[in-house]
């Protein structure tokens, strides 16, 4: 591994309900990714319940919306399993499609880390074949150009620099080893948990909505693998935990939430009792969703209204494609 792939120590609390903390959090990602890409003003975009802008999504164009995601985190899992994407046959649809770059195979060294991505890779090629299914070959939307790669103006290495866990203008491997590829698929994993619970508040289509709840049941599996094997591989590399609950701030900043609801994994102390986060929850033990232009604030690593970037460099198919502004 490079130097600039090498994990470095660091510390930072999880949570931080001081304002002016979170303030001065903000413009380092400000500067970090850009400066459209972190603002700190707006409200917060997590209240899914209230969002007018959720509300008026279409079923069809949720659904599409959600295969996009898929798309993502599919090509990521199989790339780094197999080496290769997924079968050209499962990227085709309507809009233009684009080519998921820069990824390649993981020589993993943990055999668990291997087996738990084996699994997940296909669950996630399983979803991109029934959402596409659902949604008819008329209606699903193509793969768009996907951002996997690891020069230093990409998508991971922005991130893991605005999170520090490279320099900026560094690249960031997450192909290198093990724990690389956890700390990137971290990156959107939860990202992608809360985009299926907020869309579950906008679904009106029952049979739809329980099979969204079911690939919703699955993502939360397996960002609470990606999770807990960060936690625990933390034990003897603390910088795996810093640098998760990192990443986690610079998700916050970019959707601009008000209440500091995205969670890094690092333990907590509850009445005098040491706890593991493996869960991000609230008090009431929730998990909490994001709108459609919240999940896009982070994966286009923008807090502005955008239809392009990080991730998606030429943006989504479809039309929920835009990101909120914050």
């Amino acid at each position: 591994m490079t130097d600039d792939q090498q994990l470095i120590e660091g510390t930072e609390s999880r949570l931080d309900p001081d304002s002016a903390l979170r303030n001065e959090r903000r413009e380092f990602f400000k500067a970090a990714l850009g400066a459209a890409a972190v603002t700190a003003a707006g409200a917060g975009a997590l209240s899914i319940a209230t969002s007018a802008s959720a509300a008026t999504i279409a079923d069809n164009d949720m659904g599409n919306f959600l295969l996009q995601l898929e798309y993502l985190a599919a090509q990521y899992y199989s790339f780094a399993v197999t080496g290769a994407g997924l079968a050209a046959a499962q990227l085709t649809g309507v809009g233009t499609a684009g080519a998921a770059t820069g990824a390649r195979q993981v020589t993993f060294t943990d055999p668990l880390v291997a087996q738990y991505a084996k699994e997940i890779a296909q669950d996630l090629a399983g979803h991109v074949s029934f959402l596409r299914t659902t949604l008819g070959t008329d209606g699903a939307t193509a793969q768009p150009a996907i951002d996997l790669g690891t020069t230093a103006t990409g998508a991971f290495s922005r991130l893991a620099a605005a999170a520090t866990i490279v320099a900026t203008g560094a690249s960031f491997d997450p192909y290198a080893s093990d724990e690389n590829f956890l700390l990137g698929a971290f990156m959107f994993e939860d990202v992608i948990v809360t985009a299926y619970t907020g869309a579950t508040s906008t679904i009106s289509d029952k049979t739809l909505l329980g099979s969204l709840l079911g690939i919703l049941s699955s993502h939360a599996h397996h960002t609470a693998v990606i999770r807990s094997l960060l936690y625990a591989k933390g034990v003897a590399t603390p910088a795996l935990r810093t640098y998760a609950d990192k990443i986690s701030d610079v998700r916050d900043a970019l959707d601009n939430s008000t209440v500091e609801d995205d969670q890094g994994i690092s333990s907590t102390t509850v009445s005098g009792n040491i706890l593991s986060n493996v869960v991000p929850a609230g008090p009431d033990g929730l998990a909490y969703g994001r709108t459609s232009g919240a999940v896009l604030n982070v994966l286009y690593l923008n807090s502005a209204a955008v239809s392009s970037g990080g991730f998606f460099t030429a943006g989504l198919n479809g039309t929920v494609k835009v990101s909120t502004a914050n």
